[in-house]
């Protein structure tokens, strides 16, 4: 049992839309990964996903409308819904969420991550 600084595990993070896994806990993941340009429309069947932004601006786009999360605030998006996460500037985001979450939901592709790395 330690604390997690954030920051120090952000530093080692290089590339966007590559989660990885700093903590577990109930059979979920504590994620961070940082958005940059936009990703892929996508849901997941059976995980509610939490989505807290620590740097940045994130705009979460729904079919129906568009939410912009900024510093200190976060968005959770409940299974089944189709969204499309966009950053216009890098952003910092730490995910919670079950561990059978895929990070591309119902969507195969080149940002898919089957596994995860730990940091």
């Amino acid at each position: 049992m330690e604390a997690v600084n954030l920051e120090s595990k952000l530093s080692l993070i290089r590339d966007h839309w590559n989660p990885r896994v700093v903590g577990e806990l109930n059979g979920q993941y504590v994620k961070l990964v940082k958005f940059m340009g936009e990703f892929v429309w996508h849901h997941h069947e059976r995980e509610d996903e939490l989505f807290l932004v620590l740097q940045g601006r994130l705009r979460m786009g729904f079919r129906d409308r568009e939410v912009t999360v900024g510093p200190g605030e976060f968005i959770i998006v409940p299974r089944g819904v189709e969204h499309l996460p966009t950053a216009d500037e890098e952003v910092h985001v730490l995910l919670f969420e079950p561990a059978s979450t895929l990070n591309t939901g119902n969507v195969r592709n080149e940002r898919t991550r089957d596994r995860l790395e730990r940091l």
